[in-house]
């Protein structure tokens, strides 16, 4: 019984030992995404002005991108909207609108995939051929992109490096896909803001509800929202 109760119990181990292990690599990869060491990759803008940035991931959502257009305009804003490659060539005539109005583009892949597990030659292909049909269709050259979820690996970074790209992250998430709630929204998108601050968001509902809080948010504690390439500057 004792030589039974024993095997058990290293059974147990093992098994406990092989869970941490799992644990603990997984979120040093996770890590290594988030926090890669490298001049390219951008979190914030300069932190000595006062510019802001409430900048927009785009692959869905278009039926709200009108109204978060004229919110934009009533408040006098131009912001950054990152757009993806098949998102461009089924709404042609929307991201003319959003280049019309004002708006700096950028680049946020084609097919919206974790960049960290593509090689060096997909990640150029992702990225260029984002940037070629922008530039041919559209008339517009982007130098910003913006990985989806968040996901790159040191190939990423040296085909932007390549195409003349800087990367840009965040440093505050509104989480506004998963968070269909106004309130928390605004919440995450004004709590101890500063100069610098990049805000990640997308076109939803709830994100368009909760816009014109936020910049008035930013406006009364005299921030001034605006693109990312004047954020960093």
């Amino acid at each position: 019984m004792k030589l039974k109760a024993y095997r058990v119990l290293s059974n147990v181990v093992i098994i406990g030992m092989l869970i941490f292990m799992c644990v603990f690599i997984g979120a040093s990869n996770y890590q290594y995404v988030f926090n890669y060491n490298n001049e390219n990759v951008i979190y914030n803008g300069n932190r000595d002005s006062t510019n802001v940035s409430i900048m927009f991931n785009v692959y869905w959502g278009t039926e709200y991108i009108d109204g978060i257009l004229d919110v934009l305009d009533q408040f006098g804003v131009k912001t950054t909207f990152f757009v993806g490659g098949q998102w461009v060539e089924k709404e042609p005539e929307m991201l003319d609108k959003i280049i019309s109005r004002g708006h700096e583009i950028g680049n946020h892949g084609y097919f919206h995939k974790e960049h960290e597990h593509l090689s060096y030659e997909q990640n150029l292909e992702e990225i260029n051929t984002t940037h070629n049909l922008v530039k041919v269709v559209h008339d517009y050259e982007m130098n910003l992109f913006a990985p989806p979820s968040g996901s790159f690996n040191k190939s990423t970074l040296d085909t932007c490096a390549e195409l003349g790209y800087s990367t840009i992250m965040w440093s505050k998430d509104t989480i506004d896909w998963r968070d269909k709630d106004a309130n928390i929204i605004f919440k995450r998108a004004t709590s101890n803001i500063s100069g610098g601050d990049l805000v990640l968001a997308h076109p939803t509902e709830n994100t368009l509800k909760a816009l014109p809080l936020i910049l008035e948010y930013y406006k009364v504690n005299n921030l001034t929202a605006t693109t990312v390439s004047n954020c960093l500057k």
